[in-house]
């Protein structure tokens, strides 16, 4: 190889301007050589197609659940939905009063109030000073245990009252109660019928369509 490259070489560079020559064919050389190295890594090289990462910690969209537009499954819910649904039956069956929508709004569900046995003890202590004064300290402990009562081998709890839901607001939207008789009406059974204070108790006449 190396005698082939200096006949190579003394073949180029005879005559004027030969060292020249040498210099551009040994580039050329170099060049061809790097040339064919690369085409030799490219065949015995093979590259995998990585498929784009996603971060696990975001759940697909499909698994993402879509906020409600109703909260029908909270407690309140549960308690004002049959209220209104009872108001509008009753309201619409009254003389002048056409289409009725109600909103009630309740801020405590129903609360169960049980018996409980009651067991205060009391306690009073006396002090003296150095100075010959006296204070007295008394302490009282109210302690109290929930009555039960057994039924079928279970213990269950005596209630002694139950307190209905409180109803901080009442609106209604009704045709027809653009009349003020009417209204009062509405009021009226509203009022009496479910104990709402009047001041909790708004009634707006619907729009004509």
């Amino acid at each position: 190889m190396a005698k082939w490259l200096d006949g190579l070489e003394k073949a180029i560079g005879g005559g004027a301007g030969g060292p020249t020559r040498i210099r551009a064919m040994r580039w050329l050389l170099l060049i061809g050589a790097i040339g064919v190295a690369i085409m030799i890594i490219n065949a015995y090289m093979s590259f995998d197609r990585v498929a784009p990462t996603t971060n696990s910690s975001e759940p697909p969209l499909s698994d993402v659940p879509a906020m409600s537009a109703s909260s029908s499954d909270s407690p309140f819910a549960s308690i004002e939905q049959p209220l209104e649904n009872r108001l509008k039956d009753i309201l619409e069956k009254i003389v002048g009063v056409g289409t009725v929508d109600v909103l009630v709004s309740v801020e405590s569900t129903e609360e169960t109030v049980f018996s409980v046995n009651e067991q205060k003890s009391q306690q009073t202590t006396e002090e003296t000073d150095k100075n010959g004064g006296r204070r007295h300290m008394t302490s009282v402990t109210d302690n109290g245990t929930i009555v039960l009562y057994e039924q079928s081998g279970d213990q269950k709890p005596i209630i002694t009252k139950k307190i209905k839901p409180r109803i901080s607001g009442i609106l209604i939207v009704a045709k027809g109660a653009e009349n003020p008789t009417v209204k009062r009406l509405i009021l009226d059974a509203v009022e009496k019928g479910i104990n709402v204070p009047i001041n909790r108790i708004s009634i707006v006449p619907r729009k004509q369509q």
